[in-house]
């Protein structure tokens, strides 16, 4: 069992959610003792109105002792929870216990087809472009799990495209402007990093995003470009240095390496 504080996030919200109940029900209790005095008055029943307004007085004070027991009871240090991976452990536990396959890596969730980060400063986790501060374990894996089950937003021929023109550059740069040499082949992080030249691009499509979307591409089977030059991703010793390689969590949760990018010559499969 994930532990935080000796409690799971989980327990500790499933508690402070019955903490909260309980302070409706005397929240409630208010509301009626008040109606029933505000009934009095309207009447003019003398006898019932200093009765009614005593017991609306009784209810709440006893409202406010039990929001201040509810805020008491919420003890739990989130800042140490979402900043030492207990989170992400009971996140990938609770995973586990609901059937639903997400691994971590590189301070990322792989939950095909998304990929989840941890913002703990902002109480909140980013899937894929989209902030959610949903947290409580159980909701949060029943969201990843319904948006398993959406049609992919992958567009691998558009992806394709991409990586040609990105690729196109980088063979011409070496060929000092000449056309571009096929199968040349192009370390995958020179090609990231002409896909986030622009300022703050490599922040809103980072590297773990790129390495997922090329092993989506590579699994895809979507390998020609419109010219007809076919894709490939070359093995190389490269794989063999993380600093120079790209690694990616698959759905069987299995490592897999990506160095260099190729394309055959136009219209030639």
């Amino acid at each position: 069992m994930v532990e935080s504080n000796f409690v799971t996030l989980e327990k500790a919200l499933a508690k402070t959610e019955e903490d909260a109940n309980v302070s409706i029900k005397a929240a409630q209790a208010v509301v009626a003792a008040l109606r029933r005095f505000h009934n009095a008055a309207k009447l003019g029943n003398l006898k019932e109105l200093h009765a009614t307004i005593e017991s609306a007085e009784k209810a709440e004070l006893g409202l406010r002792q039990q929001i201040a027991t509810s805020k008491a009871g919420w003890n739990f240090n989130e800042d140490a929870y979402l900043s030492d991976g207990s989170f992400v452990r009971e996140i990938l536990d609770t995973s586990r216990q609901k059937g639903v396959s997400i691994f971590e890596r590189d301070e990322r969730l792989y939950c095909y087809p998304v990929l989840v980060r941890v913002l703990p400063g902002e109480r909140a986790v980013q899937i894929e472009k989209t902030r959610d501060r949903s947290l409580r374990p159980a909701v949060l894996v029943d969201h990843l799990k319904e948006l398993q089950k959406r049609p992919p937003r992958f567009q691998p021929k558009t992806f394709l495209e991409a990586l040609y023109e990105a690729y196109r550059v980088a063979v011409r740069s070496r060929e000092k402007g000449l056309m571009p040499a096929a199968g040349t082949v192009i370390p995958l992080l020179e090609i990231y990093g002409l896909l986030t030249l622009l300022p703050g691009q490599s922040k809103e499509y980072s590297q773990q995003e790129f390495a997922r979307d090329i092993y989506l591409l590579d699994r895809s089977g979507e390998a020609v470009a419109k010219d007809g030059a076919r894709v490939s991703f070359p093995a190389s010793t490269g794989t063999k240095a993380p600093s120079r390689a790209l690694s990616v969590i698959n759905e069987q949760g299995e490592e897999k390496r990506y160095y260099g990018i190729a394309f055959s010559a136009p219209g030639k499969e």
